[in-house]
This record gives C-alpha cells, structure tokens and sequence, in this order.
C-alpha cells in the first residue's frame, strides 16, 4: 500500500475524500484514515453505528476512523501486524505528532504539508512536526482566498527552526465561497460531486491526483471528474 500523508491543523477531511472518489474511480483501492484530534469524517461520512474505532465504505472508499497506527487498524480487521493491508493507496490525515509516528509517516511516498494562512493552522501544523529528528521532507498545499508570495515567505519564515525540507513545488488551492457552499452541500447529499466547485479548485484537486498516480494523464483524470457528476 503506498501512505500519502496530509499532514496540518487545516480542515483537510473533504478534499482528501474528494482525491480519493477521482483514485477509486480509475480503479484503486483507497483508504482513508482520518486519524486527527477531531475526526471530522466520523460526522460527514455516513455511518450507520459509529463506535471509537471503526472501518465504513462511503462511494466505494474505505474509512477508517480512530485509530492511532497501523497495528490498531490489522488489530481490528483480525489479521497480522505485520500483514499490508489489502489497498492501492492509504490517504492519511494527520493533525499530531502521535499519528505521524504511530503511522510512520516517514516512509510515505508524498508528505502534503496542508495549511491556509491564519495563525493557529500555520503554527499548530508545524508544531505537528516539532518533534522530528531527522529532516522531512513535505510539499506545500496552500489554501488562500488570495495567495501572495509573502504568505508563502512567512511560512518559510516560521518553519526554519524546524527539521523541514520543501520541495520546490508548491501546491495551490484559491479556495472561494462557492467551493464552500458546494462542499457543505455534497455533505447535506452525503455524496461526492465536482460540479459546482470551482474551476481552480478542480484543477487542483486533478493535479494533486495525478501526482499521487505517478502519471502525466490529466485529460483522463477531467473526464473521470466529468464522469462521477454524470453519475456514470
């Protein structure tokens, strides 16, 4: 199974479920693990008895909610500890320090460092990664209404103490009220759309889920997106 981290204090639950439909629908196995403080999936992804650690499927995505590493997860499923789990992709959202280390998320093959640019989201995610002792590597995914490169400078300017190292890419999500009240709707439907979000955000979305995949197939990725709104 190949660990994406999403790694911050930002609200990331909604658009790691969002990467995950496109992933499934090309024909993997996804599971999401929310494993934050919060666990924010335990309300809007619909589950019929929700205990303090569960696995639900929600549009042919696995949820799992609750657990702090992978052991728990085999634990609960009755298998071995050391046995993979039986998935293409784990997408995982991680808000502390415990999650990243109960789910080794060294060895992920993307770390998503996931913030918008108020106080608590830039200093609480990076306190996440406060306790690192050797460098990590992360790519930025910055939520702003209006980015500027001053933003992406006091970021930089918070994180130097830290054994952080970013790659050069930085990820953008011009993040609107529209894309808002599209996402608090899918929510209310209990379904995964694409439709009314907007442009940007969509693209975003598609470059994220072709960077996991590895390939250079956006084209395909847009008519994947097209596809699940046509409910085909």
């Amino acid at each position: 199974m190949i660990k994406i981290g999403f790694i911050g204090a930002y609200d990331k639950t909604d658009f790691i479920v969002q990467i995950a439909k496109l992933l499934t629908t090309t024909g993997k196995k996804v599971l999401v693990i929310d494993s934050t403080l919060n666990q924010k999936a335990k309300y809007i992804i619909p589950v019929i008895n929700p205990t303090k650690t569960y696995i639900t499927e929600f549009e042919e995505i696995d949820v799992a909610v609750g657990f702090e590493s992978f052991s728990q997860i085999n634990e609960y499923l009755g298998i071995q500890e050391t046995t993979e789990l039986d998935y293409d992709y784990g997408l995982i959202d991680i808000d502390n320090s415990k999650a990243f280390e109960g789910f080794n998320m060294r060895s992920a093959r993307i770390n998503y460092f996931v913030t918008s640019f108020d106080l608590y989201s830039l200093k609480k995610g990076l306190e996440i990664l406060s306790g690192l002792r050797e460098t990590q590597r992360l790519t930025k995914v910055l939520f702003s209404n209006n980015m500027t490169e001053e933003e992406n400078e006091y970021l930089d300017f918070l994180s130097a103490n830290y054994k952080i190292q970013w790659e050069e890419e930085k990820i953008y999500f011009p993040f609107e009220q529209g894309d808002r009240t599209a996402i608090i709707e899918n929510q209310r439907a209990a379904k995964i759309k694409f439709k009314n979000l907007t442009q940007n955000y969509k693209e975003s979305l598609l470059y994220m889920t072709e960077q996991i995949l590895g390939d250079n197939n956006i084209n395909a990725l847009r008519k994947t997106m097209r596809n699940i709104d046509k409910g085909v």
